[in-house]
């Protein structure tokens, strides 16, 4: 039996917020990146915005922008994504916003409420795209 070898690189940007765990921006596996969580952390400062869950949501998805620009991807490889919400009711707001940046065959989606997210964070968004 042949053994393949895909490369595994890590995909870092200063153009979206250094990892706050032992964890990294995105991994970039053969064609497929997978990029990890972001919240609404400003990277310029570390911290996070002080908005509402559009101003949020916006932000984050900033980051993942900045995470596939890094990558040579754009929000059109995105396959599949997951937004973790901490009140549902946050739903409308941040689909609406999600909307814009995913309007062109939007990709595969869960949305959860969770108990709580990192910071304080009302939304975190992770994904994975393909080339």
């Amino acid at each position: 039996m042949a053994s393949t070898s895909t490369s595994r690189s890590t995909v870092t940007t200063p153009l979206a917020p250094a990892a706050i765990g032992p964890y990294s921006q995105g991994i970039l596996v053969g064609d497929r990146l997978y990029v990890s969580g972001q919240i609404a952390i400003d990277p310029e400062t570390g911290s996070m915005i002080d908005g509402n869950v559009e101003e949020e949501t916006e932000r984050v998805l900033e980051n993942v922008e900045a995470i596939l620009k890094a990558a040579s991807m754009t929000f059109e490889n995105v396959v599949r994504c997951e937004v973790y919400m901490a009140d549902m009711d946050d739903y409308g707001q941040i689909n609406e916003v999600y909307g814009r940046y995913f309007n062109e065959q939007p990709p595969a989606r869960q949305a959860l409420e969770v108990a709580e997210l990192p910071r304080g964070a009302r939304v975190e968004i992770s994904c994975i795209a393909v080339r």
